[in-house]
């Protein structure tokens, strides 16, 4: 039998023979704002695991932050509980594999490895469920192994903290530290399901508290002026951690960063422009450069400060805005310098400006960074020129001791 030819025309030698492969996978996952999420009454977890086959009893096991396993040490019990009660759609298989929680979860291997022989120990498949229970570190580092095993196991995330339930929780990344670097190693693989219990938010210490707000003010500078009105009327509360107005920062804010992965048509980063990451060149080079004594927000912080000064600095934004947005920073009670940022190499070259070449690899090769032309309006540049950067480090100083 003769198959049917798909081309007439001979291939030349210098000439490719070229099957062009084309789909489109669609993606939807929930993000739940709830409270008391393991109690029994509260059909929210259930209900996400049983999204796509309600009649199905599904198979899951629990990575849980030990940070959480302190704050609430009924926790596992709890899942234990819940799990019986709703037996008919759900089985725990074991108690929570407890990991440390913090930077520590993305720089250790080890930590990585135990979830791995955790899922294998169990035999999760890309049928079951891990639901992670945890701060944002936890989430990256559980959602790594997750989607590394069977090339993709279903997650069901449970972030514990405003950083995790504002911004890196509710997205499609996950990562773990390598080489002295931010998430040099990770996938993106959204997750089943996000449960945002703010409950969680009860037990953490102020500092993590005020220090997660920092992603919200971010995506209020680059997205959404009246975002940015809102946070600066409610600043005295905020500030004091009333925990309503955090409530509403956080719901917001993940509003705005699941709408940026939504409609920017990148959502698995192809590109160079990462307007979500204003301020993060610098806060990834300085978490490095300190050891994390810096939290991520209050690096964050501390880097939309600096590139709102080189943004003022290049003509780009307004001096009012400018003073507006650093007296912000001020008022939330975040620390806008680090002695880290006036350590200089061999040639007296502030240390922190390797941040922008590790920036450019961790992008593909071109430097992409978000500046603002105004409130609400974030601007991507290409170059940086290091003396205005060299001057609104200084300035910096100032603005900050």
């Amino acid at each position: 039998m003769r198959l049917p030819s798909a081309r007439t025309v001979p291939i030349s030698p210098t000439e490719a023979d070229v099957l062009v492969q084309r789909f489109s996978v669609p993606y939807e996952y929930p993000v739940y704002f709830t409270e008391g999420v393991l109690a029994p009454e509260n059909p929210t977890l259930a209900r996400a695991l049983c999204l796509q086959e309600p009649n199905r009893r599904h198979r899951f096991a629990v990575v849980l932050d030990d940070g959480v396993a302190r704050a609430w040490p009924s926790l596992p019990t709890a899942a234990r509980a819940y799990a019986d009660h709703a037996g008919d759609c759900m089985q725990l298989l074991s108690d929570p594999l407890v990991v440390p929680g913090g930077e520590t979860a993305k720089n250790d291997p080890q930590a990585l490895g135990r979830v791995h022989a955790f899922l294998d120990r169990l035999g999760i498949d890309r049928h079951s469920f891990v639901v992670v229970i945890g701060g944002g570190a936890v989430q990256d580092m559980a959602g790594y192994a997750a989607a590394t095993a069977h090339r993709g196991v279903r997650v069901v995330r449970v972030p514990t903290t405003v950083l995790s339930q504002a911004d890196s929780g509710v997205g499609v990344k996950n990562g773990v530290n390598a080489f002295g670097k931010k998430n040099t190693l990770g996938t993106f693989s959204p997750p089943h399901a996000v449960l945002c219990d703010r409950l969680f938010l009860s037990t953490l210490a102020p500092r993590d508290l005020r220090a997660g707000m920092a992603e919200g003010v971010k995506v209020a500078l680059v997205k959404d002026p009246a975002f940015f009105r809102w946070i600066c009327d409610n600043k005295n509360d905020l500030a004091a951690l009333e925990r309503n107005v955090v409530a509403r920062l956080v719901r917001r804010s993940a509003e705005l960063h699941l709408a940026h992965i939504a409609t920017s048509g990148d959502p698995f980063e192809q590109g160079s422009a990462r307007p979500l990451d204003f301020g993060h060149w610098a806060a990834h080079k300085l978490e490095v450069m300190t050891n994390h004594a810096l939290r991520h927000g209050e690096a964050v912080a501390i880097g939309m400060a600096l590139d709102t000064l080189y943004s003022k600095e290049i003509g780009l934004l307004g001096g009012v805005a400018c003073n507006q947005i650093v007296s912000l920073l001020r008022s939330l009670g975040y620390p806008l310098w680090h002695d880290a940022i006036a350590k200089t190499d061999a040639s007296g070259r502030p240390l922190v400006l390797a941040g922008l070449a590790e920036f450019r690899e961790h992008l593909g090769g071109e430097l992409t960074i978000t500046l603002l032309a105004d409130i609400g309006a974030g601007r991507e540049v290409h170059d940086i020129d290091m003396p205005t950067m060299l001057r609104s480090i200084d300035l910096l100083l100032r603005a900050g001791t």
